[in-house]
């Protein structure tokens, strides 16, 4: 637990808010690592959780329009190369029935979101739709995410 948590002060000493922008920039393209806990630290150890949730939405929704630009660049049959036929038009069938819905969801849970980033280019999902629920969601989910942080904080 102590090495955690210098591992985490090293992190916030370091990047800081960069930090928690690169962080959730990437994860929204390609990399597996969440921003979660690196916003949860950061506000644990001093920044301002707004400010850390607010960061952090700001990268992963840059990131997510990346991913959307990139799926709509490669489309399609890069999709079902990687998913299968078969899984890309389940996919695309509740993505076209759930869209903004599926985003929303995708954004608040650890349901991969940047797999919808990529899916929203690929079918072509309707920009300023997916900024909206990618904006709304993200923020959400990262405000509370660093005001846990932040409540633990206060216990260290």
């Amino acid at each position: 637990m102590e090495s955690l948590k210098i591992a985490l002060e090293g992190f916030v000493e370091s990047y800081g808010y960069l930090g928690i922008f690169l962080i959730a920039f990437t994860e929204s393209i390609i990399q597996p690592i969440p921003p979660d806990p690196f916003i949860s630290g950061a506000a644990a150890l001093g920044l301002n959780p707004l400010m850390s949730a607010i960061v952090a939405t700001l990268g992963s929704v840059s990131g997510g329009v990346t991913a959307y630009f990139l799926g709509k660049l490669f489309g399609e049959p890069l999709a079902q190369k990687l998913l299968g036929e078969e899984k890309f038009l389940k996919a695309e069938a509740l993505y076209n029935r759930f869209g903004t819905f599926a985003v929303i969801i995708a954004g608040l849970t650890p349901v991969p979101y940047k797999v919808f980033c990529w899916l929203s280019g690929i079918l072509e999902f309707e920009l300023w739709r997916f900024v909206v629920a990618s904006a709304i969601s993200r923020f959400l989910r990262f405000f509370l995410f660093a005001l846990f942080g932040q409540a633990i904080g206060n216990f260290l």
